[in-house]
């Protein structure tokens, strides 16, 4: 029964390896040449052979090397040459594929326009350095306002321009807010300096970012006149709603202006106490006052030449 069994098993096995094409591949190293790679390719297509059946204990290890071998061969010869970018052991050499750079110009031909050339071999210019550290540079004298202090102290204002700038406050001029403080109006700074410094003198240059808080914004200004640095300060303005944050962004430019003027004698008698004490007690008084919306009653500080302002009206008694 068993040799029976082994017998139609055998017989199956011869008629399956008789219906199956031969595939071992030829061991052949063909030849880089146009014509080795055309007999190369009518042979591979006539039909292929058939092969008896092998027994199993014939092995195809050999086999399979052979066919490895034959492949790799085969593609080196047809190539001509052995490509540069694999090593022996088929990885990826990244210095070979990757291009040296040359010059500026190689890898980023923007820049290098940009970038004058040195007069000789001496140490970098300070464009290419300043261009290499990432520095914003600001076009025409190349000074960056949001850091420097280019000018600071080098030389005085002339006695006319330094007149125009310490004069006297008109009392006229001067307001004051209800809870009592003293200030004159922001355009009345531009004035001064306009008249001092001729429009477009003078300038506010960004010192950072304009930072969002809560209920107010904040940012710093540098106060810049005729190229040179001249003071710098911090202005802040509060908000009620995202909807007007830049309107107070504007508010916080005025208010550094106003504190930057300090240091060039603009209105200096607001920041002298004994100034403001006499100029209440003669330009101003107290009144009661009545809110407009809510009723609410309360004394504030006005012009004695002036009347109270939205929302509050003078309360007869």
């Amino acid at each position: 029964m068993r040799s029976r069994t082994l017998q139609q098993a055998s017989r199956a096995l011869q008629s399956v390896s008789h219906n199956l094409p031969n595939r071992t591949l030829p061991t052949r190293v063909f030849s880089a040449s146009v014509s080795s790679y055309n007999n190369n390719s009518n042979n591979r297509s006539s039909t292929p052979s058939r092969t008896p059946y092998r027994s199993a204990t014939s092995s195809t290890t050999p086999s399979k090397t052979s066919t490895t071998t034959t492949t790799s061969t085969t593609r080196q010869s047809n190539t001509g040459v052995k490509t540069s970018l694999l090593a022996e052991d088929n990885v990826l050499d990244p210095q070979v594929a990757v291009p040296e750079a040359t010059s500026v110009a190689d890898v980023d031909p923007a820049l290098a326009a940009r970038i004058p050339l040195p007069n000789g071999p001496s140490a970098p210019s300070s464009a290419f350095t300043a261009a290499l550290s990432g520095s914003t540079q600001v076009e025409g004298n190349g000074i960056d306002w949001s850091s420097s202090f280019h000018g600071l102290s080098t030389t005085p204002f002339s006695p006319e321009t330094a007149a125009v700038l310490m004069k006297p406050l008109d009392p006229l001029d001067i307001e004051i807010k209800p809870d009592g403080i003293v200030y004159l109006p922001e355009i009345k700074y531009r004035r001064i300096l306009n008249q001092a410094f001729g429009p477009g003198g003078w300038g506010l240059a960004p010192r950072g970012e304009l930072i969002v808080g809560e209920k107010v914004v904040t940012r710093e200004y540098a106060l810049i006149v005729h190229g040179r640095f001249i003071a710098q300060a911090r202005g802040e303005c509060q908000y009620f709603s995202e909807e007007t944050i830049p309107t107070a962004g504007e508010g916080c430019k005025s208010n550094a202006l106003l504190r930057c003027c300090k240091d060039l004698g603009i209105a200096s008698e607001l920041w002298d106490p004994r100034y403001i004490r006499e100029f209440r007690k003669q330009y101003c008084q107290e009144v009661w006052v009545e809110h407009v919306v809510n009723k609410k009653r309360r004394q504030i500080w006005t012009r004695k030449d002036g009347e109270p302002t939205y929302p509050y009206q003078v309360v007869r008694r």
